[in-house]
């Protein structure tokens, strides 16, 4: 216990150290502008803790007005991130696009919001709530900025964020199929199939829809579902499985019988 106590004492006297060493003390930069050339120079040596000192009182100091404002919001966001400070990176890129949406930097900003609150719902089968908002800023990126280089990119990331939803919710459906809960279960089946029908979850979540009500005997729901998944997938060997039972509704259309003659 006392070598682990020792051990800490001596990493962080050495972290104190190299920071005494980087020579960064925000009190020696009497202007703005002085500030900004040194909180730029730690960044570009990648001295995190040091930019961010900087540029933060820079976003608190700068009149709204100064060029140097949305510079000094990107600079403090990015070296957050770099920080996995994601949370903190998020919301000043955020202050950056909303504060200035007609800056050239303000459509990378939105982008790399939307990516930092993407980076702290790191699993499905976390509370969403980042995940939504992320989801919400590739939305407020692509209203605000159309043109913007970044929209491929969104709407390929939003497909990605669609597909971490979609396997939220069959996840939570699968679990209530093992669980015999079979309502429960129909209800986020259905919810994968209805909000996100072009990812790939999508699949799964019809498999496991018609082996439900399979289980639970509800032969017309069953049916259309069935019909459902051949349409769409039609070569798919989990559908011949669970479907097998289920008869291929016949679509061609009868000759019309000539009129009874008199």
């Amino acid at each position: 216990m006392r070598a682990r106590t020792w051990t800490f004492v001596a990493l962080a006297a050495a972290a104190a150290l190299s920071a005494c060493r980087t020579g960064f003390r925000l009190s020696r930069y009497t202007t703005s502008p002085a500030l900004y050339e040194a909180s730029t120079r730690e960044f570009q040596k990648r001295h995190w803790a040091n930019a961010i000192l900087g540029f933060e009182k820079l976003t608190n100091d700068l009149p709204a007005r100064d060029t140097l404002l949305p510079r000094a919001y990107w600079y403090l966001a990015t070296a957050h991130d770099r920080q996995k400070e994601h949370l903190l990176a998020a919301q000043s890129y955020t202050r950056l696009y909303e504060s200035f949406p007609d800056d050239t930097s303000a459509d990378d900003a939105a982008l790399e919001a939307a990516r930092a609150f993407r980076r702290l719902w790191r699993k499905p089968v976390l509370d969403a709530t980042y995940g939504e908002t992320s989801l919400a800023t590739y939305s407020t990126l692509l209203g605000l900025f159309p043109s913007s280089e970044h929209a491929d990119a969104a709407r390929a990331e939003t497909v990605e964020l669609e597909q971490a939803f979609a396997t939220k919710n069959f996840e939570t459906g699968r679990y209530y199929f093992r669980r015999k809960a079979y309502d429960s279960a129909v209800i986020y089946l259905k919810t994968v199939i209805e909000r996100w029908p072009h990812v790939p979850r999508a699949r799964d979540a019809m498999l496991l829809l018609a082996e439900t009500y399979r289980v639970i005997k509800y032969r017309e729901d069953l049916n259309d579902i069935c019909a459902a998944i051949r349409s769409a997938y039609p070569d798919d060997p989990g559908s011949k499985k669970v479907c097998a039972s289920v008869r291929v509704a016949d679509t061609t259309t009868a000759a019309p019988k000539p009129p009874a003659s008199r």
